[in-house]
């Protein structure tokens, strides 16, 4: 039996039916009791390209419909493990990302107080570093796993110092992260020059880009994880462009040479052991996905997430017993 919230099953009510949340998850604010809330933070106006991410949770908690319990990979039953809600969206302020932050840090400070492990859908990714002051402030200066194309660790755009592809060089200058338990894997495309990979670099992250990623093997990117990021509590942050633009188009700045569904289910699985606190995934732009296969991805890569979560769990418990 599910030890707390948990969805409701198809097989009682069928799936097209009922009011949307995520994995048909029941929709409350009320923590007691609660492991994990699913957040939507419906915010895109710090993109540098194309904005329509706002409309990713919804789109995201669509497609999720059919997802079910069982995890057969791990081999865990999620609901049996985690007591799980949709928590809804945050409020933010289209078009004044600042004020947005203030909003988004308001509205994850609770659910990270009650020791609830929040899973953010976005929204474009500089929602990360609102969220990252509202995990610094429950977990002081946090590791950090990023799966991406793109560094994200520019200094500005047009002389604005908070966009989509700033987020985490703000976190390490507000000290919200812990450099040397920073990974950073996918970056790839083109690039202004050598120096946007070397800026990652020189803030102390571990970057790996796809090449390198091809050249060594899942396996030792795995590996590497650990190593760099198993000591202590860790921000997991995923952006839907990570994944290549024939298997999720619906993103803001798609990249090809990517991943496949199938590599970023296997290396989100490779996750399990870790002290992963708060989480998010980001970019999903429905407007260029007329079919909702990237949503469809995101919602099933968020469940990977909650499987790596539930397999952690009840991996302490049996070294516990």
């Amino acid at each position: 039996m599910p030890r707390g919230y948990a969805p409701v099953s198809g097989l009682e009510s069928p799936r097209f039916s009922g009011i949307r949340t995520f994995a048909r998850l029941p929709h409350t604010r009320d923590l007691a009791g609660v492991d994990v809330a699913i957040v939507g933070v419906p915010f895109d106006t710090g993109v540098t390209y194309r904005v329509g991410a706002r409309f990713g949770p919804a789109a995201v908690r669509e497609m999720s419909a059919m997802l079910r319990v069982y995890h057969p990979a791990l081999n865990v039953n999620v609901y049996d493990v985690l007591s799980v809600v949709d928590y809804g969206d945050v409020p933010v302020v289209p078009g004044f990302i600042e004020a947005s932050y203030d909003r988004i840090v308001d509205g994850l400070r609770p659910i990270l107080a009650a020791g609830v492990v929040p899973i953010c859908i976005g929204g474009d990714h500089s929602i990360a570093l609102a969220e990252l002051r509202a995990v610094a402030e429950r977990y002081g200066p946090v590791g950090m796993v990023q799966f991406d194309s793109h560094t994200d660790t520019w200094d500005e755009y047009w002389g604005q110092k908070y966009t989509h592809g700033t987020p985490f060089r703000r976190a390490v200058e507000e000290g919200l992260l812990d450099p040397r338990r920073v990974i950073q894997v996918g970056m790839r495309g083109s690039l202004y020059g050598p120096e946007d990979l070397d800026q990652s670099r020189d803030l102390g992250f571990e970057v790996w880009t796809t090449d390198d990623v091809r050249r060594e093997g899942i396996a030792a990117v795995v590996q590497a994880i650990h190593r760099r990021v198993a000591d202590g509590p860790v921000f997991l942050s995923f952006d839907i462009d990570f994944v290549d633009p024939s298997f999720a188009p619906g993103t803001g700045t798609p990249e090809i040479g990517g991943f496949t569904s199938r590599e970023a289910q296997e290396l989100l699985r490779g996750l399990v052991g870790l002290k992963l606190v708060a989480c998010d995934l980001v970019e999903v732009l429905p407007a260029h996905d007329p079919a909702g296969i990237t949503a469809l991805i995101a919602a099933n890569l968020i469940f990977e997430i909650l499987a790596v979560l539930a397999a952690t769990r009840r991996q302490a418990q049996e070294a516990d017993a």
